[in-house]
């Protein structure tokens, strides 16, 4: 990190100098550090013109979003899903950042039933009554990232799946009431993973949420099994994904070993997966994108 001047410009690009805005923010984060806490460094902390940016992008990924719960339900192929989100996201200026990562072959991430998460959407996979299903969609826009995922429940889905998916949503409110500036994720965490618990679900073990924004997956990871007081502690600027895999049955998965994406759950039970955006701020925290 470089050593900057108290009466140099502050790295953030506000035009202030350092003493008048980060400084005082970093001494901070040393004195943690000092003591054996893991704090971000400061290429994860957003800056002003990065949080914009990353707005703009997140306000196409919600558009998208929005015109995906219009249209979705029986008769719907997860193809189809996948042609909507690129039709839409380039019409509204974006690029659909599944494409291409790392070989990813659609647009978007659409999990049925027992899939996990990155499913690929196929002419094949027909929506039908009772199922429930993820779209996760992510953004780039003028090289800003967004990511969020809604769950959706096709038709009349059977009231164990309903409480699957309401529940799944309800860990997210729960986790942001532990969301704030010089708190720790593991705050968060503890807390989605007791409240799943407490409905007789648990929580995916090995995937979890991530740091967005300038890329797609940035530091830090996310854990929603870990311990209040622990990972790394939430300071403003940060941006990061909060999307606990909840599970009907156990917690444990596989990868589809034809396609090297699609996660599955190991008893063939139904999951879900709600996924948001949030920005720390000063005085707590923003959702980028629900």
């Amino acid at each position: 990190m470089p050593k900057i001047g108290r009466n140099d410009p502050c790295w953030c690009g506000s035009g202030k100098k350092y003493k008048d805005c980060h400084l005082s923010l970093e001494e901070k984060l040393a004195q943690y550090r000092r003591n054996g806490v893991k704090t971000p460094v400061r290429s994860m902390l957003k800056t002003k013109e990065q949080i914009e940016g990353i707005r703009q992008s997140a306000n196409i990924n919600v558009a998208v979003l929005d015109y995906v719960a219009e249209h979705i339900g029986p008769g719907v192929t997860t193809e189809q899903i996948d042609q909507w989100v690129y039709e839409q996201t380039t019409h509204l200026g974006g690029i659909p950042a599944p494409l291409g990562y790392n070989g990813f072959p659609r647009s978007v991430c659409t999990s049925l039933n027992d899939q996990v998460c990155h499913g690929i959407p196929s002419a094949d996979d027909v929506l039908k009554e009772g199922d429930i299903i993820n779209v996760d969609v992510s953004t780039i826009y003028k090289g800003y990232f967004s990511d969020s995922s809604r769950m959706f429940c096709i038709g009349t889905v059977s009231e164990e799946k309903r409480k699957l998916v309401d529940t799944a949503r309800q860990c997210l409110e729960v986790g942001l009431k532990e969301v704030r500036p010089w708190g720790f994720l593991g705050d968060m965490g503890q807390a989605i993973h007791d409240f799943a618990r407490e409905n007789g679900y648990s929580i995916v073990r090995e995937i979890g949420g991530h740091g967005v924004g300038l890329e797609f997956h940035e530091e830090p990871w996310v854990s929603y099994v870990s311990k209040k007081g622990s990972e790394m502690l939430m300071v403003p600027g940060m941006c990061f994904t909060i999307e606990p895999m909840v599970n009907m049955g156990r917690p444990d998965i596989f990868v589809d070993a034809d396609n090297d994406w699609t996660v599955y759950t190991d008893d063939g039970l139904p999951s879900a997966q709600w996924e948001i955006q949030v920005l720390i701020t000063e005085n707590g925290y923003e959702v980028l994108a629900w």
